[in-house]
């Protein structure tokens, strides 16, 4: 009998014969049909289905031609043999090369993929959300299965462009998943890099795969995104007939950390590290995330606050007191630091304010209410030590998992899979002996704490940090991971207040690592300031109210704006190339706000985010629209 695998099936597949003693790398994967025609190994016995046609797919191929020439202009054509080739030297890079070359990958298929094309994706695990990705440029799309250990190994895409410039990029992930992230995929490979993304070693949103197996948890610790740079390296080489000149990595949450990781262990894996929100400090992370339903408990709570409550009474609270810190009402606190909120205003029967109205009706909180709100926002303590910053105010504009009286799935899943291995463990009972217990084990160094980056910095690596200031997940951290850096090694945070031209402080941290702080901005993307930062597509997130029921942002699902924005001034990722390749350090990030989120609606804000420590000060003056109003002091 024939069988018909997958992507998600060959993994179960090789994992099942490496405990049986078999091995799937024997299994010979053939490209997809032109024609979808099922191919059938009859040595294997296994059959192949033929290409599946995207809805606005215009051609599918088994054979892609590109010209070796960096950035060439080379027409691509079909040919008879399996993989993609050079159609200048008339050399065919077969899917049996690409094995030979990387013995420990079987490949699933190649194909070309057209400008314009909504790219079907009936294998993605349903929890990662996307079944379909717009691709923007000519690609030719290499998926396989790279073996990481015996029961282990990652899904591998890697979407090489037409006009390739010569770099690669590397992406990240998020959360717990092992979702490919195909929105990445689509944007570096639009902007020229050969663009490699991985499944960390797993299939779906769930921890559920790490049970007693610390080989898939070492893929998601750090093994996924190394072996990715590895494979894809080899890969580039082999499609383009030359290796990649430069090496970049774009990340953020788990992506982020997975990019510090990178800098902090595998330094020669990356010429520029562009790192998001990360979740850093892992340990302390997973038990602050868990420890928030101590504080709120669930609906039947006398002083739980409903997700409505704190984003309609608490956040429109917060706003009165702290907007206009920065000298403008706007809907962005543009330094939260600055924010000393207290909630008491919000008791029923109390005076709103100074000057303000007396509470009643639906628009207060009881006291027991206000004393959850009061303790959400303190700074987080394991027995009298202070290990994680507080939930910084501004960021309740939106539903958080954290506070929707459930258990956080962060915590939850890390404790039940990682920690305890046991599927059944109620996580209501975690306590503070279980907090002490993460950073006792820190399995595979998880932490991503690590201080001393002198290594990358002295072979030339550049970093870029960014984190939103309305980010949920506290981007306080990442500025303690800053000054943690500055001081394990030993050198100045350049706090000079001079013009763009002038550059950073010789010899200090700012030479070769550099931090903004992103206003307005959520976790990664999205929220109430100029957040776009060209670290993603436009147009490519749901828009205000469309977060997912974890409270995360879902990447897909648009029609995106084709009018790529390379202007290193607006584009982070191409402010890391411009640093790495011209050496020109970026003083500012200029961040954009779409109307209502959306691209097509028009321009709304533009403000440039500063160079951390300097802080973005309103010039009192100007139309705080536009970013000329606005200094870095």
């Amino acid at each position: 009998m024939l069988l018909r695998l997958n992507a998600r099936e060959f993994e179960a597949c090789h994992r099942r014969s490496r405990r049986l003693g078999d091995s799937c790398k024997d299994v010979t994967v053939q490209c997809m049909s032109e024609t979808g025609a099922e191919r059938t190994d009859i040595i294997s016995g296994i059959t192949w289905g033929g290409a599946r046609r995207s809805p606005k797919a215009k051609e599918r191929v088994s054979t892609v031609y590109v010209g070796t020439s960096i950035g060439g202009k080379k027409e691509w054509s079909r040919g008879s043999s399996t993989g993609c080739g050079d159609q200048s030297s008339k050399r065919h890079v077969s899917l049996f090369e690409i094995n030979h070359v990387i013995p420990n990958a079987t490949v699933f298929f190649s194909e070309l993929v057209l400008a314009g094309t909504d790219l079907a994706l009936p294998d993605n695990d349903p929890s990662c959300e996307d079944d379909s990705q717009l691709v923007l440029k000519d690609i030719c799309r290499i998926s396989m299965f790279v073996t990481t250990s015996n029961r282990s190994g990652i899904h591998l895409e890697a979407w090489f462009p037409r006009d390739w410039t010569g770099r690669m990029l590397t992406t990240g992930n998020g959360g717990l998943s092992g979702c490919i992230q195909y929105i990445d995929l689509a944007y570096g490979s639009a902007l020229g890099f050969a663009t490699i993304a991985t499944n960390n070693g797993h299939n779906g949103t769930s921890g559920a795969p790490f049970l007693n197996n610390p080989d898939i948890l070492e893929d998601f610790a750090y093994r996924s995104i190394h072996t990715a740079v590895q494979t894809g390296t080899l890969l580039t080489s082999t499609f383009y007939s030359t290796p990649p000149i430069r090496s970049y990595y774009s990340g953020c949450s788990t992506g982020g950390r997975q990019g510090l990781k990178s800098v902090q262990d595998f330094l020669q894996d990356f010429d520029g590290v562009v790192v998001g929100s990360p979740t850093i400090d892992y340990n302390h992370l997973i038990a602050w995330a868990g420890h928030f339903y101590g504080i709120t408990g669930n609906e039947s709570f006398e002083g739980f606050v409903t997700q409505r409550e704190w984003m309609d009474l608490v956040h429109g609270d917060v706003m009165r007191q702290c907007d206009e810190i920065d000298g403008v009402r706007d809907g962005v606190i543009e330094d939260p630091n600055l924010c000393e909120y207290d909630p008491e205003g919000l008791v029923c029967g109390r005076r709103n304010g100074k000057d303000g109205e007396e509470n009643g009706g639906g628009g207060c909180l009881t006291e027991v209410q206000v004393e959850t709100v009061r303790k959400v926002y303190e700074p987080f303590y394991i027995k009298d030590e202070l290990v994680f910053p507080r939930m910084q105010p501004g960021s309740e504009y939106e539903p958080s998992s954290f506070l929707n009286g459930k258990p956080s799935y962060l915590s939850t899943d890390w404790f039940r899979y990682v920690i305890y291995n046991n599927p059944s463990l109620d996580p209501t009972t975690l306590s503070t002996k279980d907090w002490i217990l993460l950073q006792t084990l820190n399995p595979f160094n998880i932490s991503t704490w690590s201080g001393n980056l002198s290594s990358f910095r002295d072979i030339g690596g550049k970093l870029l940090l960014y984190h939103g200031q309305a980010d949920r997940l506290t981007p306080k951290i990442s500025e303690w991971y800053y000054e943690h850096v500055a001081e394990t090694m030993g050198i100045a945070i350049d706090r000079y207040e001079g013009d763009d031209d002038d550059g950073g402080l010789p010899g200090g941290l700012d030479d070769f690592f550099r931090f903004f702080r992103i206003s307005g901005m959520g976790h990664c993307l999205g929220g109430p300031g100029a957040w776009g930062i060209g670290q993603m597509l436009p147009g490519a997130w749901k828009g205000p109210g469309d977060s997912d029921d974890d409270g995360s942002e879902s990447r897909g699902g648009l029609e995106l704006d084709l009018d790529l924005d390379l202007d290193p001034e607006r584009n982070v990722l191409m402010a890391m190339v411009r640093w790495v390749e011209e050496g020109i350090a970026p003083e500012e990030l200029v961040g954009t706000k779409w109307v209502n989120d959306r691209v097509e609606e028009g321009l709304e804000v533009r403000r440039s985010h500063c160079r951390y420590p300097l802080r973005n000060t309103y010039d009192g003056v100007g139309d705080p629209r536009v970013k000329e109003s606005w200094k870095c002091l």
